[in-house]
């Protein structure tokens, strides 16, 4: 299997219900030891910045055109924690209801990351955001960039 990285963030300027981007980076290196990179963003017209962070991950695994072992690096505890807390098994468990706090907000967007993930081994690691590191900047600047462009898509879930 290919060992895949997959950078992401999101971001939404008012968030909630202001415009939204995500910015992901996909890197492998190949047998020759050559690093390959993938870039992928998109801007929202009204979004939240919950909903881009899942959006970023959900477009790397996406853009994978086979099984892979991925690493995802993102600064979103609420993505990361869904996995490494196990709160996703949770929420599929119990129809997306999250208890006394009533129901899992962004569904269709953790049902179409789960979808999305199901070929894939992928591990989510947790970095902190705004703190110099190069990938998570990076990734930054595309999502914020994408909230602040033009032709802006709607978020059809937000």
């Amino acid at each position: 299997m290919t060992k895949v990285r997959l950078y992401t963030d999101g971001a939404a300027r008012g968030n909630p219900d202001g415009p939204g981007g995500y910015g992901a980076v996909l890197q492998f290196t190949d047998s020759k030891e050559q690093l390959h990179e993938k870039t992928l963003s998109a801007g929202y017209e009204k979004t939240t910045n919950n909903r881009m962070e899942l959006m970023a991950v959900i477009a790397g695994l996406e853009a994978l055109t086979r099984p892979c072992q991925v690493e995802v690096y993102s600064d979103s505890k609420y993505v990361t924690d869904a996995f490494n807390q196990h709160w996703i098994d949770n929420w599929v468990k119990n129809n997306w209801k999250r208890g006394k706090s009533g129901p899992v907000k962004n569904i269709d967007l953790w049902e179409r990351l789960l979808s999305a993930k199901e070929p894939h081994q992928v591990t989510f690691h947790w970095v902190k955001g705004h703190a110099g590191h190069p990938m998570n900047e990076r990734c930054d600047v595309l999502a914020t960039s994408a909230a602040d462009g033009n032709n802006l898509l709607v978020d059809e879930g937000g």
